[in-house]
């Protein structure tokens, strides 16, 4: 599959979501009208809630409402790396600080629809995000792109505070199943989701950051740096009210083949803000 109807793919999707939240098709409520029997009865008991589900009742009431939606804060780092084809000198010069090594997500869409008749605890997510991705380097190490486009370390020594990073932001959309239980109260809720994302490389730049007479000075290279311009991969949701953790795994390489090392992608962090 080459880049180009990868993106033809990518751009359809995102057309098909957004006419899903312009125009969403909502299903008509199945009619909850309950006849009172004789007598008065103080709880519910196994065969009326029989007697009432088989006839459509929604025991829950509400539709399903997935988790996407908000702003999360995650830490970068790789696995399985390989600098086959570089020599001892420039391997690991893409080791990054994990601590100072994040991703912002700003989730701003998100759509659900529930799979289930008399039930809301298990549906489908989708939406749109970005992912503002960025890796701390060693302080005098940064990255540049060779004519041929290889990727190879250069040195540059400003000042003995130097900081360097590697930083991208990327169109993410993800496709999630989620599975909610609730717990004591049919509000309050653990979930669980799981499912594939795909994200479009919309700018790159390096950035240095130095001090010269006690004043900050800045210089950032903008270029594609011989990125993968689309990346898909795995993605993985879990939380119960304000504990909220993710994770995503990329399944395309940072770099383009045989350009620059083979490094996989690996984010982990926390929801900050559920919209």
């Amino acid at each position: 599959m080459n880049l180009e109807y990868r993106k033809r793919l990518f751009f359809g999707f995102l057309f098909l979501l957004l006419a899903g939240l312009i125009n969403p098709l909502l299903a008509q409520e199945p009619d909850t009208t309950l006849t009172r029997k004789q007598g008065t009865r103080k709880s519910l008991n196994v065969s009326d809630l029989q007697d009432l589900t088989s006839g459509g009742f929604n025991f829950w009431q509400d539709k399903f409402k997935g988790h996407f939606a908000g702003v999360d804060f995650g830490l970068n780092t790789f696995l399985n790396s390989d600098y086959s084809g570089y020599s001892s000198s420039q391997t690991n010069f893409m080791k990054n600080d994990l601590i100072r090594s994040n991703s912002l997500f700003i989730n701003f869409l998100s759509q659900s629809f529930g799979l289930q008749n008399n039930r809301n605890t298990i549906g489908l997510i989708t939406g749109l995000g970005l992912q503002l991705q960025s890796y701390r380097l060693d302080d005098n190490t940064t990255i540049e792109k060779l004519p041929d486009g290889r990727i190879v370390p250069k040195i540059m020594i400003f000042d003995n505070n130097q900081k360097s990073k590697l930083s991208s932001v990327y169109l993410v959309a993800p496709v999630l199943v989620e599975f909610q239980f609730p717990i004591k109260h049919y509000a309050n809720r653990f979930y669980f989701s799981t499912g594939f994302y795909g994200g479009l490389r919309v700018n790159t730049h390096t950035k240095i950051i130095y001090r010269v007479d006690k004043k900050k000075e800045k210089l950032k290279t903008p270029d594609d740096f011989s990125l993968n311009d689309f990346k898909y991969g795995l993605m993985a949701r879990m939380g119960y009210r304000w504990i909220n953790i993710f994770a995503t795994y990329d399944f395309t390489p940072l770099f383009k083949e045989t350009l620059g090392p083979e490094l996989t992608p690996l984010t982990f962090g926390i929801t900050l803000l559920h919209f």
